[in-house]
């Protein structure tokens, strides 16, 4: 097995080890919510199933993932350090953990410490202007960026909050 597909196996390996217990935790977080008997709510209707049923399948798929590379070889040599190194060496890893760190803030920092709307019209403006501007291989201008931005983030956040308030009734922070 060469080098470069030795990594990719490897890459698959903890990927599929992280679709796993992302799946399974979804499939136990849609478990254990309310049921809504108390309503009559039939049990195939219930709250939870649709994302139980995508994490359940998305545990399947992980745990797919992870014995296809183990089969590779993908145990042979594995360092959790280096694969980890290996993952964030490349543009699109580092574009993965920004985006992943922008969405965590946006849903635990920002949402309800922030009204929704300014909360949402944060996330989306810094979002564009991260990608646009510095994670990207060919940079917008910085005015047009943050021109641009501000625009799409004030529609977004006018529109999201519009849908959620008034035609699914959601209750906003």
């Amino acid at each position: 097995m060469t080098n470069n597909s030795n990594r990719l196996s490897q890459a698959d390996l903890v990927s599929g080890i992280v679709f796993v217990v992302l799946g399974l935790t979804v499939f136990y977080l849609s478990w254990t919510m309310p049921r809504l008997e108390s309503r009559g709510i039939h049990p195939s209707t219930i709250p939870g199933l649709v994302p139980m049923i995508l994490g359940g399948l998305l545990a399947l798929s992980g745990l797919l993932l992870a014995l296809r590379s183990w089969r590779q070889g993908a145990s042979r040599h594995f360092s959790p350090l280096n694969s980890l190194r290996a993952m964030l060496a490349n543009e699109e890893s580092r574009r993965l953990l920004a985006m992943l760190i922008l969405t965590l803030s946006y849903a635990l920092i920002l949402v309800g410490w922030l009204p929704f709307w300014l909360a949402t019209f944060v996330y989306i403006f810094v979002s564009i202007v991260l990608f646009e501007r510095y994670l990207t291989a060919k940079p917008v201008p910085l005015a047009r960026c943050l021109i641009l931005a501000g625009i799409q983030s004030v529609v977004v956040a006018l529109v999201v909050t519009l849908v959620f308030q008034e035609i699914f009734l959601v209750r906003l922070p």
